[in-house]
């Protein structure tokens, strides 16, 4: 809980990000992901030196006042272990979020001229530099283009910093001059362009704090993308923990792409690729989570009730299993152009 004379709404989701930092200031312990998917890891070490979860509440609430002195005057942490309190603030943290998504619903990347960077995954994976646009919200799931566009004039020295786009490069791949030069810089040198629309093509660098991963799948031509939140088997041969630990260190790698929730219904998500009429298959938890998101915007681009043509472990987790499936739904992405040519 926080209260200052100089706070408002738009900065809740700033404050809520930094937790992921601040955390990671304490020795032995490691935070990874963010809003209700968060993973907090407490090492061994940490606890013969006599840790315990009261020391988190201590380093937030100091931070807290030390980092922000400009906009929090009062500042209360409140740690929760009780399972029935913890799914009711869960609850209401969830309406919180989609109402957060849904101001950057009605915009599109065409409609700015400046985007912005996140750096704040560094720490982890030294080479990764998130771009935020409209149409492309922080693969972490908690920042979009209005967070970043608050966290800018709450630090202007930050690691939200305004990208100009400047030329387009290639407006179906999504590359744009002005975040090339950007991330150049930003990387050290490490990545030279990524395209925002494409996963095939020299896609955008990934952390481990994605809540998504997407994969290519050949044999069905088109994509599964699996959630922090599901630990199962997919199609691709990899649980996230492994996608994640192979992809999340900041690569960008064709074939493979880390991305939020909400971007999944999003206007330019892997449009270069198809867009979301390529994916195939998702966890049913994710499905069941965006369900009506997924049907509104597959009705947006021709296709009536498309959550039911994606497949998910259900069905199957290899692409041999899920492919009959595919082909009896009609699923549009098998008439699509080989995603492999």
């Amino acid at each position: 809980q926080i209260a200052g004379r100089e706070f408002q709404t738009d900065f809740e989701p700033i404050m809520e990000r930094q937790i992921h930092h601040l955390i990671n200031y304490i020795q032995g312990i490691m935070h990874i992901g963010q809003r209700d998917i968060a993973w907090v890891r407490v090492g061994k070490g940490a606890i013969e030196k006599g840790f315990s979860l009261k020391d988190i509440g201590v380093v937030l609430h100091a931070k807290f006042h030390q980092d922000f002195q400009k906009i929090v005057d009062k500042v209360q942490v409140t740690l929760y272990s009780n399972k029935e309190d913890v799914d009711k603030l869960t609850e209401r943290a969830r309406v919180e979020y989609r109402t957060r998504d849904e101001r950057v619903d009605t915009m599109t990347d065409e409609d700015v001229e400046t985007f912005y960077s996140c750096t704040l995954c560094q720490s982890f994976a030294p080479s990764h530099v998130c771009s935020v646009s409209p149409e492309r919200t922080g693969l972490c799931g908690a920042y979009n283009w209005m967070d970043c566009k608050a966290s800018f004039e709450i630090n202007p020295t930050g690691p939200n910093q305004p990208i100009q786009k400047g030329k387009v490069l290639d407006p179906k791949l999504g590359r744009f001059e002005g975040v090339d030069e950007f991330i150049k810089g930003a990387s050290k040198g490490a990545i030279e362009s990524y395209n925002f629309y494409s996963m095939v093509n020299a896609p955008m660098t990934t952390c481990g704090c994605c809540e998504c991963i997407a994969a290519m799948l050949p044999s069905c031509n088109g994509v599964m993308t699996v959630g922090r939140d599901y630990a199962g088997d997919t199609p691709c041969g990899m649980k996230f923990t492994t996608l994640a630990g192979v992809m999340g260190g900041g690569a960008s790698s064709p074939g493979f792409v880390g991305h939020s929730k909400f971007n999944i219904t999003q206007g330019k998500f892997i449009l270069g690729d198809g867009g979301l009429l390529r994916v195939v298959w998702m966890p049913k938890v994710l499905k069941d989570e965006i369900y009506d998101r997924i049907n509104a915007r597959g009705k947006e681009m021709g296709v009536e009730n498309f959550a039911d043509m994606i497949a998910d472990e259900t069905v199957g987790i290899t692409e041999d299993e899920i492919l009959p499936f595919l082909q009896e739904k009609g699923h549009p992405a098998l008439e699509m152009e080989s995603l492999i040519s």
